[in-house]
């Protein structure tokens, strides 16, 4: 057992594989960060405590588990947060239909709540059980110990606690030896912060990236950009970023990288105008190279042995390959002020699309096989797309399909094409424990209702998504999608488009305080929307919770769905504002709530300061937020807000500042700057307290 970082432990047993998440780590581990966490100064697990064997099937590893630890992570998991009694594949998928471990971004590591983390280093598809079994011998039946008998399946198939200590047993195929990484906390959050400061801590976005993005539709022409973009800013309709969906290129499956001049004649003069009025351009593409595309001969000889859709897979984990991808993407992209890419179908598909992606049993140039490449090239893609803008010397903000282990330094945010609304809640909650980001996007919408719903959960999460490519217009026109192809206006579209113009302001006013928390991700490691089991770890009944969640320090969300205009709210320990009444709520207790269309639960904590802007149409390199700060309760804590140019890497070397709020005199407030930042990104407008 090695102490390789500030409670950071490694354990070898073996030869491992040369292809594993750790072999392409580019981000340097967090040194000082994890320092500055207390740390106990032994690894959390024993040395004597780690089975690890060979078998015909690869490693076997065996991790004891407490009778009352409860695990979780394992990456975007959309069907369970709570993975105490469950087997869990990491497996890369883009149709996680079951709750089997199958996920767009799976990663091998998990934490309890006894206080600790587990990271595997293993690109295979590994199966976790999570105490699912005894072991022989140790079962409490023997006291006779009486049971009721289940009279449904759910009573029946349900996991079972017990007194008696289990284990988490891991399956690695393949593999002949195997690294294991212990993250100390003391508690739970500790643990996923240790993490992610391993990884080399969290993003930050461009503070654009934190505004209101609008994926067009997919068909659309130039013209139709135009006009899109033109309305927006006529209705007062806060966007930031115009993203276009496949259309764009003269081929898109497989990928030709080339604009199509027929649909967008002088592509370079409508960007320009787009850029002219403010909004930054995302482009959709994926990884699958078209015979046309420039790139293609270089790439071929750097490819693996199938297609995908009649294009190359580059095996992006080769210099050579990664120098060629990212330098066309500047060339041709990043150099002409595109901001951003979506990269999608990265992943793989088994269940409810075809299969379309490359065999497991394909073989690349590095030596990789199918199965390592599928659970690799997610992060492999990211690292070949922040290129260009690194070595451009600005930030980027993006999406991603396919993600796993150590990605947390990518400012990148996950997606998916499947769209169950409780489902992308889930999602939310459930990223955070292993250092990942989550878009619940709004897509199409079966009503009024439904769409504003999912807007209201979308402005809390990383990434305010409209991804519309489906329909001509927007939706809060008409939500039908033949009606919206036609043409034909919903009757009560004006109310709907206020109520949307309303969330995305609020979204607006959000920004320094969001941003501030991504610069805590950045500098502690800390994810900015986590599951209330993380912050509150002792809690059991946060614990379950798997449709509420916290965003930054200070606010706990809670979306409706359509299905609903009354929920039920878990408040954990402490005294909670309503954030549109200003009520006070004692915590460990839960309450129902109904609200208004226009409004979800939110809750601020008490003695909480938190700042909101006055919302802006779009972010600006320049822009100044006006803050409304409000402080809550008798006596309200420091709020601490990240003050930098919000655009380019000058934050690494130092420049930047922390902006201190604190209350001061007769309920008004004191400001403090220290740092280096010589420009001003906040202004206060006024002081309001809520006693």
């Amino acid at each position: 057992m090695e102490n390789i970082a500030n409670g950071v432990w490694k354990y070898r047993w073996g030869e491992p594989e040369k292809h594993t998440p750790t072999t392409y780590r580019e981000f340097e581990i967090q040194h000082e960060a994890l320092a500055r966490l207390v740390c106990g100064g032994k690894p959390p697990i024993a040395q004597r405590d780690i089975h690890v064997a060979r078998s015909s099937r690869g490693v076997r590893i065996e991790l004891p588990l407490g009778a009352d630890e409860q695990v979780y992570g394992f990456g975007l998991q959309l069907h369970r947060v709570n993975h105490t009694g469950r087997k869990k594949m990491i497996r890369v998928n883009s149709d996680p239909v079951a709750d089997t471990g199958d996920s767009h971004a799976p990663v091998p590591f998990y934490v309890s709540t006894a206080g600790y983390g587990v990271f595997v280093d293993t690109s295979r598809y590994a199966t976790f059980y999570c105490g699912t079994n005894l072991r022989k011998g140790d079962s409490a039946s023997k006291e006779n110990v009486k049971r009721s008998i289940g009279t449904s399946e759910s009573e029946l198939y349900a996991y079972k606690g017990t007194d008696v200590s289990r284990s988490v047993l891991v399956d690695v195929p393949a593999a002949e030896g195997i690294d294991v990484y212990f993250f100390e906390g003391p508690d739970l959050r500790t643990a996923v912060q240790r993490y992610v400061l391993f990884s080399g801590g969290g993003c930050l976005p461009p503070m654009w990236g934190l505004g209101i993005w609008y994926r067009a539709y997919s068909a659309a022409r130039k013209d139709d950009v135009m006009k899109l973009a033109a309305g927006f800013r006529k209705e007062r309709m806060p966007v930031d970023v115009f993203g276009f969906e496949p259309g764009w290129q003269t081929r898109a499956y497989s990928c030709s990288f080339v604009w199509d001049e027929e649909r967008f004649p002088r592509h370079q003069e409508m960007l320009d105008r787009l850029y002219e009025m403010d909004y930054k351009v995302n482009l959709w593409e994926h990884l699958f190279v078209h015979p046309t595309s420039p790139m293609y001969d270089a790439l071929s000889p750097h490819s693996g042995d199938y297609e995908v859709w009649e294009g190359l897979v580059p095996d992006l984990s080769i210099q050579e390959a990664k120098r060629i991808f990212a330098d066309h993407h500047r060339e041709a992209f990043v150099d002409r002020g595109i901001s951003g890419f979506k990269l999608d179908e990265c992943d793989s598909s088994d269940y409810v699309h075809s299969n379309w992606s490359f065999p497991d049993v394909s073989s690349f140039p590095s030596g990789m096989d199918g199965e390592q490449m599928h659970n690799q090239i997610g992060t492999l893609y990211q690292s070949a797309i922040l290129a260009p803008f690194e070595a451009a010397g600005k930030r980027t903000w993006s999406q991603v399909r396919a993600s796993g282990a150590l990605a947390s330094p990518y400012p990148f945010v996950l997606y998916s094409d499947l769209y169950d609304h409780k489902v992308f809640i889930r999602g939310i909650v459930s990223s955070g424990f292993s250092g990942l980001l989550w878009t619940p996007e709004v897509r199409q919408a079966a009503s009024a209702e439904d769409l504003i719903r999912r807007v209201q959960t979308v402005i809390f999460s990383p990434l305010a998504l409209l991804n519309c490519w489906r329909i001509p217009n927007p939706p809060w026109v008409q939500v039908d999608r033949e009606k919206n192809k036609a043409g034909i206006v919903m009757s009560d579209y004006e109310s709907v488009q206020r109520i949307c113009r309303e969330l995305f302001e609020l979204r607006m006013s959000l920004i320094p305080y969001l941003y501030s928390a991504f610069a805590k991700y950045w500098q502690e490691g800390l994810p900015p929307f986590r599951a209330l089991a993380m912050d509150y770890p002792d809690d059991a009944a946060a614990q379950q919770i798997d449709d509420a969640y916290m965003m930054g320090d200070s606010i706990l969300v809670a979306p409706l769905t359509a299905d609903s205009s009354e929920r039920t709210v878990y408040l954990p320990a402490g005294s909670w504002r309503d954030f549109w009444t200003h009520e006070r709520y004692e915590g460990g207790s839960s309450y129902s709530f109904a609200y208004g269309l226009d409004r979800i639960p939110i809750f601020v904590k008490d003695n909480a300061i938190l700042p909101l802007a006055v919302p802006l149409q779009h972010v600006r390199e320049d822009a100044v937020f006006e803050l409304t700060v409000r402080m809550y309760g008798d006596s309200p804590k420091e709020c601490l807000l990240f003050e930098d140019d919000g655009n380019s890497l000058s934050y690494r070397e130092g420049r930047y500042n922390w902006v201190r709020l604190r209350p001061g005199a007769e309920g008004a407030g004191e400001v403090e700057r220290r740092g280096s930042f010589e420009g001003m990104k906040y202004k206060i407008k006024e002081w309001v307290s809520f006693k």
